[in-house]
């Protein structure tokens, strides 16, 4: 019987967050299809702020629903002093989609609400793609390579869609995570692109770069966020199930170096190899850090 106790659970759980979501849907697309036509500039901002205390209180909720389902350790370090008047980078490893629902736990009313990167055909998955809309999710296109060499006048229309995505943010302190890996990691990816990493991918410095170039000059800091999850990636019905996760999250605060909000990511190649060099930096010191983790676990 007790597999069927715990799907049950997971049943419930799941259904929460149905509900919650159905309770939050309608008054933020209210709110967002009515910002979008009103031309007063400080209204508007007035209800940018309305639609973020709603989105605070959606994730709240979740996080509760996921505490309450079972045996969830969220443990994190580095966190204070963090402020929610103030403008963040977020950059963050990536192993699994429960990697938002695990930052949200750990950032929600510590900074300002976060708006993460999307795929601009997400816009139309149910309910979340309008939501994720009203609430100012920076909506990316991206182009192949294949399709731009066919399209040579579309190169650079990508990050030209990201700049001014990230410049309606200038009007109220805003936190943008940006999963600087641009995929899931898993170990058949590492080894088919020679990553040089044990447990990352290589980062994908352009669209870290174009948020610096926008910006750059309101980023009070840039949070650089370590996931590790000592058992493997999350599965979100897993945890919904019950089943015992430990989500250990490692933040460091980085200044925003004046050099890196001054160059061209498209045009200037010596600055975009500068950018991916320091990336590449923070990133072994980040495959270091899941490595001494992860041993550190297996001696206890």
């Amino acid at each position: 019987m007790r597999p069927i106790f715990r799907h049950l659970r997971g049943v419930l759980v799941l259904g929460g967050f149905t509900l919650n979501t159905l309770f939050w849907f309608s008054p933020i697309i209210v709110l967002g299809l009515f910002k979008l036509v009103l031309p007063v500039p400080g209204l508007r901002r007035g209800l940018t702020r309305v639609l973020m205390i709603m989105g605070e209180a959606w994730v709240d909720l979740n996080s509760r629903l996921l505490s309450a389902a079972g045996s969830i350790d969220w443990r994190a370090t580095g966190i204070a002093p963090l402020r929610r008047d103030q403008w963040y980078l977020v950059i963050s490893n990536h192993q699994t989609w429960v990697d938002i629902l695990v930052l949200q736990k750990v950032f929600n009313r510590r900074i300002p609400f976060l708006k993460f990167f999307i795929k601009q055909q997400l816009v139309w998955f149910p309910l979340l793609g309008l939501a994720w809309w009203a609430l100012d999710m920076p909506f990316m296109k991206r182009y192949s390579a294949g399709y731009l060499a066919r399209n040579p006048h579309m190169k650079g229309r990508d990050f030209e869609t990201t700049r001014k995505a990230c410049e309606k943010f200038r009007n109220t302190p805003t936190s943008v995570i940006n999963f600087v890996e641009g995929t899931r990691f898993s170990v058949e990816k590492r080894d088919r692109h020679k990553d040089p990493y044990q447990h990352l991918l290589r980062p994908r410095a352009g669209g870290f770069a174009v948020a610096m170039s926008s910006m750059g000059d309101m980023f009070g800091a840039i949070l650089d966020v370590t996931i590790v999850y000592p058992d493997g990636p999350a599965q979100f019905w897993d945890m919904c199930c019950g089943t015992h996760v430990e989500a250990l999250v490692s933040v460091r605060e980085r200044a925003v170096e004046p050099w890196l909000t001054e160059g061209d990511y498209e045009n200037d190649k010596q600055w975009r190899r500068r950018v991916q060099a320091w990336l590449g930096e923070i990133w072994q010191e980040k495959d270091e850090l899941i490595q001494q983790t992860l041993a550190s676990r297996e001696s206890q």
